[in-house]
C-alpha cells in the first residue's frame, strides 16, 4: 500500500471513529434535539455507505450498528458477531478500556479464500466498543504471489549461472586442451546470452507491473508495431528457416505505449518461431474485431501444443518443452509479458493450437479513432 493510501485510510478511519463517538455519546445522553436527531442520521448515512467494515458492539455483546461491508463479508450475523476470536476481543475492550487491532480471517466457504482482515478495536462510553476493519485480501493475494515469484526466479537464475561456473572449472582444466576449450567456450557464450535474456524479460515483467501504459497513452498504429516486430525477429527466423510474413487491414490503431506492444508481439513471434521445424511458416495478421476492438494475430504450422499445456502456456516460467525454450533461449516469461500488457491496455490474449498443426495467439485491444474536426 502506498503511503498516499494509508494516509487516505487512515484519515477515514478516523473520520468514521470520531462521527461514531460523537453519534453514540450523543445517543447514551438521550439528547433528543432536532439538530442532535439529524446528525444521528447523517452519520448511520455515512456508515451505510461506507465501503468498509465498522461494527458498535453493545456491552452485552449485540450489534447495535453495522456497515453493509460488515454484514456481506460475514463479520455480522443478525446480532451479533460472526468469530469467536472478535467477539471475546471485543468483551476484553469493553471491560478494560484498552483498544486493540490485529488480523483476522473470516472463512466464506470450502473453495474461496478467508478474508483477510485486519481489526481495530476501540472502547466507546458505557462500555460499549467499535470494530472497524480493512481488508486485506488482495495485500495478502500479493505477498504471496511475490514470495512464489521470488522462488522461481532464484530457481531460474540458478541453472544458467551454475552451468557457467561448470564451464568456467572445465576451461580452466583443459587449458591445454584447444578443441576442448573452443567447444566449451561455444557452451559458455550460449549460457551468457541465456542468462542476459532471462535478467532482461525479469526486468521488463518488473518494469511493466510498476508502470501504467494508459497513464501517458498515445494513438499507435499497429502496422508500425508489426513492422518493429518483424525486424526484431529477423535473425531468429533465418537461424531457423522459418519464413515470416505479414496481412490483413491497415491503418488500424490502438492507444497505449508504442514499446509495450511491440514487445507483446515480439514475444508471440519469437515464440512462433522456436516451436516450429524448419521451413514453417509464421503469419502476423491484423484485422478489426467486434465491438471497436483490433486483433493481431500470430500463427503458425508448427509442432502445436496440447489442450494440458494450454491450459498454462501464460503462466511465468512454465515452458511447454524443457528442451526446446532453452534450445532457443526461452524463459518462461514471454507469454506473461504478452498477457500483462494486453491487459494493461483494456485488452486480452486467448491462444488456439492443435498437435501437429500449429497455433494462433490472438492479441485484442481496444480501437483507437481519431476524433474529427469540423464538418
Amino acid at each position: 500500500m502506498t503511503p498516499i493510501a494509508a494516509a487516505l485510510l487512515g484519515l477515514l478511519a478516523g473520520v468514521v471513529l470520531g462521527g461514531v463517538l460523537v453519534w453514540w455519546t450523543m445517543r447514551s445522553r438521550e439528547s433528543y434535539h432536532p439538530h442532535v436527531m439529524a446528525a444521528n442520521s447523517q452519520l448511520l448515512a455515512v456508515v451505510e455507505n461506507l465501503k468498509a467494515a465498522v461494527v458498535v458492539v453493545g456491552s452485552d455483546g449485540s450489534v447495535l450498528v453495522s456497515s453493509p461491508f460488515a454484514r456481506g463479508s460475514g463479520l455480522v450475523r443478525s446480532t451479533r458477531l460472526a468469530s469467536e476470536q472478535l467477539a471475546g476481543a471485543a468483551a476484553k475492550v469493553g471491560r478494560t478500556g484498552e483498544g486493540v487491532s490485529f488480523g483476522v480471517g473470516l472463512p466464506r466457504g470450502s473453495a474461496i479464500p478467508p478474508l483477510q482482515l485486519q481489526v481495530v478495536i476501540a472502547p466507546l462510553p458505557d462500555g460499549n466498543v467499535l470494530i472497524t476493519g480493512e481488508d486485506r485480501s488482495a495485500d495478502q493475494r500479493f505477498n504471496e504471489t511475490r514470495r512464489d515469484f521470488v522462488a522461481n526466479i532464484t530457481h531460474e537464475l540458478k541453472t544458467p549461472i551454475g552451468a557457467i561456473i561448470l564451464l568456467a572449472e572445465a576451461m580452466a582444466a583443459a587449458a591445454d586442451d584447444p578443441e576442448a576449450v573452443r567447444t566449451f567456450v561455444t557452451r559458455l557464450d550460449a549460457e551468457s546470452h541465456r542468462l542476459n535474456e532471462l535478467v532482461s524479460q525479469i526486468i521488463a515483467l518488473s518494469r511493466l507491473q510498476s508502470e501504467d501504459p494508459m497513464l501517458a497513452a498515445e494513438p499507435v498504429g499497429l502496422d508500425d508495431v508489426v513492422a518493429g516486430s518483424v525486424q526484431r525477429c529477423h535473425s531468429q527466423a533465418e537461424r531457423g528457416s522459418v519464413s515470416v510474413t505479414t496481412g490483413g487491414e491497415t491503418g488500424l490503431m490502438v492507444l497505449g505505449d508504442a514499446t509495450q506492444l511491440e514487445a507483446a508481439v515480439t514475444n508471440l513471434v519469437q515464440n512462433a518461431i522456436a516451436y516450429s521445424e524448419p521451413g514453417a511458416r509464421v503469419v502476423i495478421t491484423t484485422r478489426r474485431g467486434s465491438e471497436d476492438t483490433v486483433d493481431v494475430r500470430v500463427s503458425d504450422n508448427g509442432i502445436g501444443i496440447s489442450d494440458g499445456d494450454l491450459d498454462r502456456i501464460f503462466e511465468r516460467f512454465y515452458r511447454v518443452d524443457q528442451g526446446r525454450s532453452r534450445a532457443h533461449g526461452g524463459t518462461g516469461l514471454g507469454l506473461s509479458i504478452v498477457k500483462h500488457v494486453a491487459a494493461a491496455h483494456g485488452g486480452e490474449v486467448a491462444a488456439w493450437s492443435k498437435l501437429g498443426s500449429g497455433s494462433t495467439f490472438t492479441l485484442t485491444l481496444p480501437q483507437y479513432r481519431a476524433e474529427r474536426l469540423g464538418p
